[in-house]
């Protein structure tokens, strides 16, 4: 079987953050599930705030620069992504969405999607409902049931909050995991083989109503 990517795209501003330390954990227990079904995977980090200043640009002229090109790529050909912003205003932040809104119209349609937050809060959780989810449902994604939200506490030694953390994590993970390996991987065209346009074994000669050279008889 061949590789899976996840794609992983995590919104925190600082280094390190709590959002960057719970996208690793998520991708970590993405990777450990699906190899317990025999399945390889590897994962592409995207770091959005490295991107600001290309988001801010695309978004005013309408072409991405490549560094940015190539991480809409990588999440754009992923096999599932791992979405994590801070919460900010009880919505995602301003960044996250400007880089979701730099992505083309149907790009994430009917990949899966883990949903995740940070905040200084537990109360912020229900962004993760209100706000995300709404979000790539409208952009036809297809997210996870279980959803993570890490609030300081969380991240507390071994304590309850700790153990509820692993658990959320352990849960939607492996909701991914799921989503991903009952997924067929979508094959890759070359959209200037003929044959993507005019159906395979056809050619120009067939389009026109003629019969091609290696049919003809001698």
């Amino acid at each position: 079987m061949s590789e899976r990517r996840v794609a992983v795209v995590t919104a925190g501003l600082s280094t390190p953050s709590s959002t960057r330390m719970l996208a690793d954990r998520l991708a970590t227990a993405t990777v450990a599930g699906l190899a317990d079904r025999g399945i390889d995977a590897s994962v592409d980090i995207v770091e959005v705030r490295t991107h600001a200043h290309q988001i801010t640009d695309n978004l005013l002229t309408g072409f991405a620069p490549p560094a940015l090109e190539a991480a809409i790529n990588q999440i754009v050909s992923a096999d599932a992504v791992i979405a994590v912003t801070p919460v900010f205003s009880s919505s995602y932040s301003g960044l996250f969405k400007s880089f979701i809104d730099v992505l083309e119209p149907g790009a994430l349609t009917g990949k899966p999607v883990l949903l995740a937050a940070t905040g200084g809060s537990a109360r912020h959780s229900l962004a993760l409902e209100y706000a995300m989810r709404p979000l790539f449902a409208y952009l036809r994604a297809e997210p996870v049931p279980t959803s993570v939200f890490a609030a300081p506490e969380d991240w507390a030694g071994s304590g309850e909050g700790a153990s509820s953390l692993r658990s959320r994590i352990d849960r939607a993970a492996g909701e991914l995991v799921t989503a991903i390996a009952g997924r067929t991987r979508e094959s890759v065209t070359d959209p200037f083989d003929p044959a993507a346009y005019l159906g395979e074994g056809r050619s120009f000669a067939s389009l026109l109503g003629r019969v091609a050279p290696s049919e003809t008889t001698h």
